[in-house]
């Protein structure tokens, strides 16, 4: 993914981003020699402080055999995307598509004792399903527990962040927050996710702008 200078996303922001609520991401795994990489669309738990995710997938999926062969993956997060047609602009009218995009470098490890997988579920059932904290999983006991063979935990260890922001931030501020009319314009179901962080983007580079002249002005 190829981040400009003015769409980099900082760890602060991207891990906020992330915790609105988005936890669902392509993984991508190298494939075979001759093969594309192994794609999986996956709900995933992010544990920031540790550096880590977890998630699990069916045993015989295929991205399994392909994190065996080679261990190190990329998940993926992409989210409040839209297409900004080229007289939006200005000269040379140039269309583009504004998104946000958090790609995690990985190493991979499989889980697949009895015990490591139960713990995975039972920390993403406190994540996605804390309305029911008495559904847990143990080995062997209910039916979550005798599912256990047929699933294979994964638990990422991450490596490298690399977050972008796409949303104009190179053009003025002006300009910016026109483009942000013209999606309020538009209204279609996607807009309103890519407004929401062109806004934001636009605030905090403002702000960003502001405390800089205050630090160069010269005292009289």
């Amino acid at each position: 993914m190829l981040i400009r200078s003015w769409d980099r996303g900082d760890e602060d922001e991207w891990r906020a981003w992330l915790a609105e609520g988005r936890d669902f991401g392509l993984l991508a795994a190298n494939g075979g020699p001759g093969r594309g990489p192994v794609l999986v669309p996956t709900h995933f738990l992010l544990d920031a402080g540790r550096g880590e995710i977890l998630l699990h997938l069916a045993a015989p999926n295929p991205l399994l055999a392909a994190v065996r062969a080679d261990p190190e993956v990329t998940l993926a997060v992409t989210d409040d995307y839209a297409f900004a047609p080229g007289h939006w602009r200005g000269a040379p009218g140039t269309p583009t598509s504004f998104y946000s995009s958090v790609q995690f470098h990985a190493t991979a490890a499989l889980v697949e004792d009895a015990a490591g997988k139960a713990e995975i579920l039972n920390r993403q059932l406190a994540h996605f399903q804390p309305e029911s904290p008495d559904t847990r999983v143990a080995p062997g006991e209910g039916e979550l527990g005798r599912l256990l063979p047929g699933l294979t935990g994964l638990r990422l260890t991450v490596r490298e962040v690399r977050a972008k922001f796409k949303y104009d931030d190179k053009k003025p501020a002006a300009e910016q927050l026109a483009l942000a009319d013209r999606l309020a314009e538009r209204a279609r179901p996607l807009d309103t996710g890519a407004r929401t962080q062109l806004l934001r983007r636009n605030a905090r580079r403002t702000a960003r702008n502001a405390q800089s002249a205050r630090g160069n002005r010269t005292p009289s």
